[in-house]
C-alpha cells in the first residue's frame, strides 16, 4: 500500500461523534441529539425553527448517554443509563421547560423495559421492572408528569408483554418446552391458560408480534411459520384472519414504517446485501423515492412528527461519514442537520462490497469486503494481509454501511472480510437453524471457508490472516486459534467466552425465562450429551494448542460474558507457557462505551496487528493514560506497551 495515503487518526473514527441520534419532538417544535459536553456524550436541545440556539440538557460527567427518546407529550426528554456497563438500565426524565432531571425508576440492581406507549394517552407509559424478582419484569403504569408508578401485573412466569394504545395488556409471551414461544391473550390483566399462537423452536427467532394498530383491530406479525424468510402479516384481532402484506425471497422483513396516528404499516424493509424499502402507502412510497434520488448509499427514517410532515433521515454513503438530514415533506426540502464525524470528510475511506461466499456444503454466506486503502475495484492487485472480522451474537448479522473498524483496518493496510456465517439473523429461519448446536463446528467451518475463498480470489495472503471480533466474535477468535491454529496468524478477542458451560451458568437472571433457547441452540449442560458438546466447543480445553499471538480485552462489569471467561483462558495459557496479552477495563461491560477506552483498545490492537501482519499503525502515544486500561499480561508483546 502506498505510504502516501494519509493515516486516519484513531480518534476521528472512535472518538466522540460531533452529533448523533438526532430526533424530532412529536409536536415538531424541538430537535434533540447526543453531543459531547465536557468530553462526555449528553443530550442537547434546540428549537426546530432555530437549530443554532442549542443548550445541553444533561450533565453526565463519566459514562456517555447512548440512548434517548421523547415523551409522547413533547414536554420532556427521556434516557436510559446503566452503571459501569452492568446493563441495569434505569429511566430518567428531563423537563424541557425547567431543566429538572428526575430518576423515574429509582431502584438498585434493576433493569427497565418499555412495555408500551400510546398515541391517545400521552402522559403515561407502561414499563417493566425486575426490582421485585430479578428474573421477571413486573408491569407498571408510569405517569410521566408525576413519576407515580402503579403496579399493573405482578409477573412470575412470562418473558414479555404487549399492550394496545389504551395501555391495556393484550398479550403475554412465554418460552415453551420445545424452545419456541407461546403467545397468550390477556383480558382484564388475567392471562388465558391456553396460547392463541405458538411457535416451534425453529421459528422462535424469526417470528414475533410487531404491534397493534391504534384502534386495536389489527395485530401485525413478522412471521416465518410455514415459510423460510419472515414475512409481514396483518391479523384481524376479532376473527384471527391473517393477510400477507410483505415478503422477500432472500431476507427476513427487518423494519417497517407505521402511520404515527393510526399505527397502520405504510412501508417495510428487508436487507439481504443492501436495504430495500417497499411502500404500501403511495405517499410514503413517493417520499422514499424522492429521498433515494438524492442520497448515495443506504438511508432510513429515525424520527417522525405526529403530523408526519417532517422526518429525520440518516444516510450512510460509506466512503463519506454518516450524515443526518431534516426532511420537510410538505416543503419538499432536505436540510442538512449534522455530519456525525465531520473530520472524516475527505479522508481516504474505502467502499464496502457485498459478496456471496459458498460454504463447503453449498450454503451461501452473504458477506462484506472492504479492501485495503489504495485498492481499486472489487479485487486487489495482489494478495495481502487480511482481517476476518466476526460479528457478535451469534444471533445477529453484519450489514452494509459505514463501519469504523473496517475503515481503520483498511487504512492500516488490511483487507477486511465480515461473514454472515450460519446462525446469523436476517436470512430466513433455515439459515439460523443451520447453526443450531454448531458452535465450533459448521459455524466455524463457514469462517474457514471464507478465508479459503479470500485466498482463492487473490485477496488474502494465506500466511497473513488475522481473526478478530467481540462477544461471539471473540469466541470465534479463541476457537480459530485453538481449533485451527494453522489458519490464522494472530487473533484479537474482545469480551469472548472461552468456556460455554460457565457462560451458560452465569447468564443474567432476566435471561432465565429464555434459557431453553440457549440449550436448544448451543447444548444443554444439564444433559450428559449436551455438556460434552459444550466442552468440546470450548476453546478453554484446547488453550495449550494456541500457538499464534493473541490479544484479549475484557470489561470487568460485563453481565453477559463474565470476566472469568477471559481470566480462565489467560490462566490456562500462562500455565502452558504460552504468551498472551490481556487488557481489562474496570469501568466497562460488554464492549467499551467510553471513547477514551475504545480509542485505547484500538491503539493496542492496531499496534498488535502491525507487529504480526506488518501493517501500519498510529503510535500509542499517551492514549492509555486517558483510559482506565489495565495491562494484566503480556505488555511486552505489543509495540509501545512495554515502555
Amino acid at each position: 500500500m502506498s505510504t502516501t495515503i494519509p493515516l486516519i487518526p484513531r480518534d476521528h473514527l472512535f472518538g466522540n461523534p460531533t452529533r448523533a441520534q438526532g430526533k424530532l419532538s412529536p409536536d415538531g417544535k424541538w430537535l434533540s441529539w447526543l453531543a459531547p459536553h465536557d468530553g462526555v456524550l449528553n443530550i442537547w436541545l434546540a428549537p426546530r425553527d432555530n437549530p443554532d440556539d442549542a443548550k445541553v440538557m444533561t450533565r453526565s460527567t463519566d459514562r456517555p448517554i447512548r440512548q434517548h427518546m421523547w415523551s409522547p407529550m413533547s414536554d420532556a426528554l427521556l434516557y436510559i443509563q446503566d452503571k459501569g456497563g452492568d446493563e441495569n438500565f434505569l429511566l430518567y426524565k428531563i423537563d424541557i421547560a425547567t431543566g429538572e432531571e428526575t430518576t423515574l425508576t429509582p431502584f438498585e440492581d434493576t433493569r427497565v423495559d418499555i412495555v408500551g406507549a400510546s398515541e391517545t394517552i400521552r402522559d403515561t407509559i407502561l414499563v417493566g421492572l425486575n426490582n421485585r424478582d430479578p428474573q421477571f419484569h413486573d408491569v407498571h403504569r408510569l405517569n410521566l408528569k408525576t413519576g407515580e408508578l402503579e403496579m399493573v401485573y405482578e409477573n412470575n412466569a412470562y418473558a414479555g408483554f404487549m399492550a394496545d394504545d389504551s395501555l391495556t395488556l393484550r398479550m403475554a409471551m412465554q418460552q415453551n418446552e420445545a424452545g419456541g414461544t407461546d403467545y397468550f391473550r390477556v383480558t382484564d390483566n388475567v392471562v388465558e391458560e391456553e396460547p392463541f399462537e405458538t411457535t416451534a423452536m425453529e421459528d422462535s427467532m424469526t417470528t414475533s408480534p410487531a404491534g397493534y394498530t391504534v384502534d386495536g383491530s389489527v395485530l401485525y406479525w413478522i412471521d416465518s411459520r410455514d415459510r423460510d424468510t419472515a414475512a409481514l402479516f396483518a391479523q384481524d384481532t376479532t376473527t384471527g384472519e391473517r393477510t400477507l402484506i410483505g415478503s422477500h425471497d432472500k431476507a427476513d422483513i427487518s423494519g417497517s414504517m407505521s402511520d404515527p396516528k393510526t399505527g397502520v404499516i405504510q412501508a417495510w424493509s428487508a436487507q439481504y446485501l443492501r436495504t430495500e424499502w417497499t411502500a404500501l402507502d403511495p405517499e410514503i412510497g413517493a417520499a422514499l423515492d424522492w429521498l433515494r434520488e438524492r442520497l448515495d448509499g443506504d438511508f432510513g427514517v429515525s424520527s417522525r412528527t405526529d403530523e408526519d410532515d417532517v422526518w429525520i433521515v440518516w444516510n450512510t454513503p460509506v466512503t463519506a461519514p454518516t450524515a443526518t438530514y431534516i426532511f420537510d415533506r410538505k416543503a419538499g426540502t432536505l436540510e442538512p442537520f449534522y455530519v456525525t464525524r465531520p473530520k472524516l470528510d475527505g479522508a481516504p475511506l474505502q467502499p464496502m462490497h457485498g459478496v456471496e461466499i459458498k460454504a463447503r456444503d453449498g450454503l451461501t454466506l452473504p458477506s462484506y469486503l472492504t479492501l485495503a486503502a489504495g485498492s481499486e475495484g472489487e479485487r486487489p492487485a495482489q494478495p495481502g494481509a487480511m482481517v476476518l472480522l466476526v460479528h457478535g451474537g451469534p444471533w445477529a448479522r453484519d450489514a452494509y454501511g459505514f463501519n469504523p473498524l473496517h475503515q481503520l483496518l483498511a487504512n492500516r493496510g488490511y483487507h477486511v472480510l465480515s461473514v454472515n456465517f450460519r446462525g446469523s439473523t436476517g436470512f430466513g429461519k433455515g439459515f439460523i437453524n443451520a447453526g443450531n448446536k454448531q458452535w465450533g463446528l459448521a459455524m466455524h467451518d463457514d469462517l474457514i471457508d471464507a478465508v479459503e475463498w479470500a485466498c482463492r480470489e487473490g485477496i488474502a495472503a494465506r500466511d497473513k490472516v488475522a481473526i478478530m471480533g467481540g462477544s461471539y466474535g471473540g469466541y470465534a477468535t479463541l476457537a480459530g486459534l485453538a481449533f485451527t491454529p494453522d489458519i490464522f496468524a494472530c487473533g484479537v478477542d474482545i469480551v469472548g467466552p472461552s468456556n460455554l458451560e460457565t457462560l451458560l451458568g452465569t447468564i443474567p437472571p432476566y435471561w432465565a425465562p429464555m434459557v431453553k433457547i440457549f440449550h436448544e441452540r448451543m447444548g444443554n449442560p444439564e444433559t450428559e450429551e449436551g455438556l460434552a458438546m459444550l466442552k468440546a466447543a470450548s476453546p478453554l480445553y484446547k488453550a495449550d494448542q494456541i500457538t499464534k499471538p493473541l490479544l484479549i480485552a475484557q470489561g470487568a462489569n460485563d453481565p453477559r460474558v463474565k470476566q472469568a471467561e477471559s481470566d480462565q483462558i489467560v490462566g490456562a495459557m500462562k500455565d502452558a507457557g504460552i504468551p498472551v496479552t490481556y487488557v481489562v477495563f474496570p469501568d466497562e461491560g460488554h464492549g467499551f462505551a467510553k471513547p477514551s477506552n475504545n480509542i485505547a483498545f484500538e491503539a493496542i490492537s492496531e499496534n498488535f496487528l502491525a507487529e504480526v501482519l506488518g501493517g501500519r499503525a498510529e503510535p500509542l502515544g499517551d492514549v492509555l493514560a486517558a483510559s482506565t486500561a489495565e495491562i494484566v499480561e503480556g505488555e511486552s508483546h505489543v509495540k509501545g506497551l512495554g515502555g
